[in-house]
């Protein structure tokens, strides 16, 4: 009789070879998106597989937030929802960049289209930096979908020498494959030409000509057709931010005291943001034995 265990052992190495040759010709590519999951839910993440693949998956519990709460930003705000509407009724409509100060409102903006636009259509798909050059497949899963998708990107930069961004620009110009009118990418950035800007010394720069170097790299900015920056708040905006944030809380303090404490705490945090203010307040109404929001 033959024994059977030199036939099982090369099956088993017949089956990781087929496996592993399934894999480079790209037979595993995730399929389409069940729309199901995009009526149940408006915020999902790209979720990455092995091999370049990847799947959609849903934020059981997105930040929502409150536009009407953002103080010191109406025309970022403006803008943002008259291109959002636009792109939400069909009409033409185009990336954003949302580029400045840090804690100025940029992320918040974009999570607050959801309670907007949600229930019209827009769903949010946030992605990481490196997860936008997996573009082709997740446009593939939401082609044709009746909803409207904002990718988003959240602190969208790149490091002096990454050759990154050139593909970047492709994706956003729409390479050979023609990008879904269903499909837009929000990104923001700290900067607003998302690479780091240098003073370059006389005579050190090693470009024959670098004014075309210098435009490479403000080009990928370009591809965002709306850019809307978000600058640095005075005091005046700051101690806004912070009463608005105290009214909605009813706390229990008076106004001199508020804004004696409110401006120590910026002094110490070093910064006069939203962020900075929505941080004073949390720590105030724990103080106080008010639940935040």
């Amino acid at each position: 009789m033959i024994p059977g265990a030199p036939w099982e052992g090369a099956l088993r190495r017949l089956e990781g070879i087929l496996t592993r040759v399934e894999a480079l010709l790209g037979k595993r590519e995730a399929a389409p998106s069940d729309a199901a999951i995009f009526r149940s839910h408006q915020a999902f993440r790209w979720e990455r597989g092995g091999e370049g693949s990847g799947r959609i998956v849903p934020i059981p519990h997105p930040h929502r937030v409150d536009l009407s709460s953002l103080v010191g930003i109406d025309g970022a705000k403006e803008e943002l929802l008259r291109n959002t509407e636009q792109f939400v009724s069909g009409r033409g409509a185009n990336h954003v960049l949302l580029w400045g100060e840090r804690g100025t409102g940029k992320s918040s903006c974009v999570k607050g289209l959801l309670p907007v636009f949600g229930p019209r259509g827009l769903r949010i798909v946030e992605l990481a930096r490196w997860d936008l050059f997996s573009f082709p497949k997740i446009v593939g899963q939401l082609r044709g979908l009746p909803f409207r998708f904002l990718l988003f990107c959240d602190d969208l930069s790149f490091d002096e020498g990454e050759a990154d961004f050139r593909g970047l620009k492709t994706l956003l110009d729409g390479g050979v494959e023609e990008r879904p009118e269903n499909v837009l990418i929000y990104a923001t950035s700290n900067r607003r030409h998302l690479m780091p800007e240098r003073r370059v010394a006389l005579g050190a720069e090693d470009e024959i000509h670098p004014e075309e170097a210098v435009s490479e790299k403000l080009s990928l900015s370009d591809r965002f057709g709306l850019q809307l920056g978000f600058h640095r708040f005075d005091q005046k905006t700051y101690l806004a931010i912070v009463d608005e944030y105290a009214r909605r809380l009813r706390l229990p303090v008076k106004a001199a005291a508020l804004r004696e404490e409110a401006l120590r705490w910026a002094l110490s945090a070093g910064s006069r943001s939203g962020r900075t203010a929505k941080q004073f307040i949390d720590d105030l109404a724990g103080r106080l034995g008010t639940p935040s929001p």
